[in-house]
């Protein structure tokens, strides 16, 4: 199973954008849209999440956005954005009897710029994917996160979400 990179980490602070990215709006509640991410995106994806998570890993998004599209009945890479300024991403994959777990949606990514957490951007990126995957007859969504990510953890429960029926075990083999 490939390895699930689920990161939004909140601050109350909003530091500068990536580079690729614009300021959010500074107060208040963001309706933003919602769209499929192009490659134009992917240098604002990137920049995001090195910024988030202190890796710069461009080829990796840009290999990840080719995956989605060669699946896209089963994949999604999503953008945010308000008033034409990129607010963050998600990712999401239909998976199907890993484990022997019946076909489920994954959150396998998610990053929202500093600026704009907390004002309702990344509970409407997992909103979208969650749509997607009950268009597609999917009826449970899951992710995997560090267990000491209690900021994650936070947000994902405020979205409803609990422990599932799954435990991760894993072995270093060096």
């Amino acid at each position: 199973m490939e390895s699930r990179s689920v990161r939004k980490t909140a601050s109350s602070a909003s530091p500068a954008p990536p580079r690729g990215a614009s300021p959010a709006p500074s107060r208040g509640r963001i309706e933003p849209v919602i769209r499929a991410a192009r490659p134009g995106d992917l240098p604002a994806v990137a920049a995001l999440d090195a910024r988030n998570t202190g890796e710069a890993k461009p080829a990796y998004w840009r290999d990840l956005h080719r995956r989605v599209l060669r699946r896209p009945k089963e994949r999604w890479f999503l953008v945010a954005e308000a008033e034409g300024r990129f607010l963050g991403f998600a990712i999401g994959e239909i998976r199907a009897w890993e484990f022997g777990s019946p076909p489920c949606g994954w959150v396998f990514a998610i990053g929202v710029d500093p600026g704009a957490r907390l004002r309702n951007v990344g509970s409407r990126l997992v909103d979208a994917v969650a749509e997607r995957f009950r268009g597609a007859g999917i009826k449970h969504l899951r992710t995997m996160l560090r267990r000491d990510d209690n900021l994650n953890l936070s947000f994902f429960r405020s979205q409803g979400m609990m422990a599932g029926p799954f435990i991760q075990l894993e072995k270093v083999i060096e």
